[in-house]
């Protein structure tokens, strides 16, 4: 039997998943690393903990797995996205912290670019809003802020890339500078409708092109380990970043079919084909993952706080001592009381855009409790991903096709039964959970099953997904807009409107 081992690097782990040609887990390991904070709205890790983490959780995978280098068909790649890491092409060592997608230090940068009237240029190129979030301004300020980098830039002594790209670049031992167009749309700076580096976008971000790497399609053959890391050298044969490798493993791969994952952020996908949309509802247009050189797209919308509010309940508020309580502690209340919560502690993503938003309790009374916040914090969740439906679905119905009628769902919190039904209350639509729920490393086992041949096809694929539960919506459609125009209005309250 042929095996995938696919390697996610995540936010606050790297996980390896070894995936047998059923697409079925064999063995799976995780490393945590650590998260950097210099001051507010600064997020940063230490690339060298990247692919020190990766790598040995590759190994381990495979040890688990029983398994050697000789059974692995190829390698797949998956990767948190915008994450920006700079590094010297001679010595592999990084110039700087990686810069995380979560960092908002460049949004001055973005403020200018708004001003000077530049968005409708970026957004029809590349189909993004100008936002801190994006690679480009965090290439910028690295550029602008360490010594000597801008003059060894243009010596092309300096290589720029996502987390893919690093990753790559060591899996290689230095001989492949890539990414694939997944990553590269998420960077401010790829004209996604040829799918090539755009000049005059570098030239507004002052970015040398000598640092780019080379862009490829999702599935292809990338290049080959260093025999000494695995005992073989193995094909890198499939990269896409970690929501559009989870859109193309929940099968979604035709026009209309959507997912969200539930992760730190959450991340909600449409697939629209092969037609560049803007939207008219504060979404994105990204390119999906893509197995050819045809360009294909995707609505999309990120919530910045998900999961990440749970933790704050553990650490901040310090209300449960493992995140796993969550779900006992908000049972023990019928509902939240009244009490909303919007966890805009990094601002607010899709559809809001509000960079200066921030966290707030309300609806609080003298029986408000600990379990209320908690129910509040969790529900939360799901008022965000179903604005987001909300807008994809308007904009789905504007280009003259229907309302998303399933949402797929994967991520860690996912496996939460009540989160999940409360999210299909509020849409008023199935909520399907597949039985591997692990399909951002799946998305890349496919591509670089695709790229080797242990899959021909995508209807192959399409014929492994498989449900494991689906969540039916019970609330009446009434009680369900009275909760969302609550949390419209609790949304206006965090953002001083």
């Amino acid at each position: 039997m042929k095996h995938l081992l696919a390697l996610d690097q995540g936010t606050s782990s790297s996980r390896s998943i070894v995936f047998d040609e059923n697409g079925r887990i064999v063995a799976m390991a995780q490393r945590e690393f650590r998260q950097i904070y210099p001051q507010p709205g600064w997020v940063e890790h230490d690339p060298r903990e990247l692919w020190e983490t990766q790598l040995a959780t590759a190994k381990e995978a495979l040890a688990k797995a029983g398994l050697t280098a000789r059974d692995i068909a190829s390698v797949g790649i998956t990767n948190q996205r915008e994450t920006t890491v700079v590094w010297n092409r001679r010595t592999g060592e990084p110039i700087h912290n990686a810069i995380v997608w979560q960092d908002r230090r460049a949004e001055p940068t973005c403020a200018a670019f708004r001003e000077q009237g530049l968005e409708p240029l970026f957004r029809e190129r590349t189909g993004l809003i100008v936002d801190a979030y994006f690679s480009g301004t965090k290439l910028k300020w690295i550029l602008d802020h360490v010594a000597g980098s801008r003059e060894a830039a243009a010596r092309g002594e300096l290589a720029f890339g996502t987390v893919d790209s690093w990753l790559m670049w060591h899996l290689t031992g230095g001989k492949l500078h890539a990414t694939d167009v997944s990553n590269a749309s998420r960077t401010l700076m790829l004209n996604v409708h040829d799918n090539t580096w755009d000049d005059e976008l570098l030239e507004v971000l002052d970015v040398p092109r000598e640092m780019l790497p080379q862009v490829f399609p999702s599935s292809h053959v990338y290049g080959h380990t260093e025999a000494h890391l695995f005992g073989e050298s193995l094909p890198i044969g499939g990269v896409a970043g970690d929501q559009q490798s989870a859109l193309f493993g929940q099968a979604c791969f035709r026009a209309g079919l959507a997912k969200n994952t539930y992760g730190t952020g959450c991340f909600m996908l449409m697939h629209t084909g092969g037609n560049f949309q803007q939207s008219a509802n504060g979404l994105i247009t990204t390119s999906a993952a893509q197995p050819t050189a045809t360009p294909e797209f995707a609505f999309e919308g990120s919530v910045f706080i998900g999961g990440a509010v749970v933790q704050w309940l553990r650490d901040g508020l310090q209300a449960i001592k493992g995140s796993g309580e969550v779900q006992r502690l908000a049972e023990s209340v019928p509902d939240s009381g009244g009490v909303m919560f919007v966890p805009a502690f990094t601002g607010m993503g899709a559809p809001y855009w509000k960079a200066d938003a921030r966290g707030a309790i309300v609806g609080l009374t003298r029986g408000s409790t600990v379990a209320h916040i908690a129910r509040a914090a969790l529900e939360s969740i799901a008022f965000q991903s179903a604005a987001l439906l909300t807008a994809m679905s308007r904009d789905a119905v504007a280009a003259g096709g229907s309302p998303v009628s399933e949402l797929r769902v994967d991520g860690g919190a996912c496996v939460n039964d009540l989160l999940m039904q409360f999210q299909a209350d509020l849409l008023g639509i199935p909520v399907v959970r597949p039985k591997v729920i692990e399909t951002t490393a799946l998305g890349a086992a496919y591509l670089a099953g695709l790229s080797s041949g242990v899959w021909h096809n995508l209807d192959e694929l399409a014929a492994q997904w498989q449900v494991e539960r689906r969540f039916h919506p019970v609330m009446a459609r009434s009680r369900a807009e009275e909760l969302m125009a609550g949390w419209e209005h609790a949304v206006r309250q965090a953002t001083l409107e």
